[in-house]
Formats: C-alpha cells, sequence, structure tokens
C-alpha cells in the first residue's frame, strides 16, 4: 500500500500562467488547459533567544482542466488557497546536458480561502467560485457485515 496526498494552505505568489496543451487546429476547445503558479507556505515561531522568527516554503503547483479553468478565472497573486494533490517529480536535461528534476504539487480539489474583499480575483464583481471537484473513481463495495453484539462491559460511547 502506499499514498501520495499534500495538503496545503498558501498565499499564491504570481499570478497563475495558463497554456494550453495538445490543440488540434480542427477542435481547439478538446485542448488540454494548465495552469501553473508557485504557493508560499509560512512557519512562524519563536526561537530558545525569544526572537519571532519564519520560515517560508515555496511550492510550484500544477492544475489541470476543470481546476485549471477555476484558477485562471478567479485566482491572481495574493489569493489565499487550500489545496488537495498529489506529489510528482519529473526530470529533463537543459541546454547545458545537465539532468534537473522538479516536484511539483497536482491539484486533486482546491478552495479560495480568505474574505471576498482578500481575494484579488473576486474584486471583478463576479459570483463566488464554487470549488472544483474531480469525481474519484468508485471504491467497490464492502460485504455487508452484521454489526457486533456489545456486552455491558463494550457500552462505549464511540
Amino acid at each position: 500500500m502506499s499514498l501520495n496526498k499534500v495538503m496545503l494552505i498558501g498565499n499564491v505568489g504570481k499570478d497563475p500562467e495558463v497554456r494550453y496543451l495538445d490543440q488540434n487546429p480542427q477542435n481547439p476547445a478538446n485542448a488540454a488547459k494548465v495552469a501553473t503558479f508557485p504557493l508560499a507556505t509560512s512557519e512562524r515561531y519563536t526561537d530558545r533567544a525569544g526572537n519571532r522568527q519564519e520560515n517560508t516554503e515555496w511550492h510550484n503547483i500544477v492544475a489541470w482542466r476543470g481546476n485549471a479553468d477555476v484558477i485562471e478565472r478567479y485566482v491572481k497573486k495574493g489569493t489565499q488557497l487550500y489545496i488537495e494533490g498529489r506529489l510528482r517529480t519529473r526530470n529533463w536535461t537543459d541546454q547545458s546536458g545537465n539532468k534537473r528534476y522538479t516536484t511539483e504539487v497536482i491539484v486533486d480539489t482546491f478552495q479560495l480561502l480568505g474574505a471576498r474583499k482578500d481575494n484579488p480575483g473576486a474584486m471583478d464583481g463576479a459570483p463566488a467560485p464554487q470549488p472544483s471537484y474531480q469525481p474519484q473513481p468508485a471504491a467497490p463495495a464492502a460485504p455487508a457485515q452484521p454489526a457486533p453484539q456489545q456486552g455491558p462491559e463494550d457500552d462505549f460511547p464511540f
């Protein structure tokens, strides 16, 4: 068994870059849309000397298709987001022949956070977006099992 799950709350570092892949000139509506942007998460703490410290981590975020549509319309630099996704590491060879790596968070679902007035993407008077939903394949039904009998010593509230 394995699990690849990421949950982040942070602020968008720059306006999302939106591209279209596999564009067919005969049917441009079928092109896959992808949005990429950096997300900053910060950890604040007090060190042993009593000084306030802040650690900021930057994450490369990638959203596809329907998620990319919503991000393109409503997400701008400074928007606070909650993101659920998974990690993916890609590699390529740069122009100098060096092998390069990058780790990205692939968005499964996300939600805009903060007050509407704090969301730069909502300033155009548009209705608040609903978080996109990516349906997951249905899990196979578990066989029905009878409820266990409780005795007086098993009378727990949970």
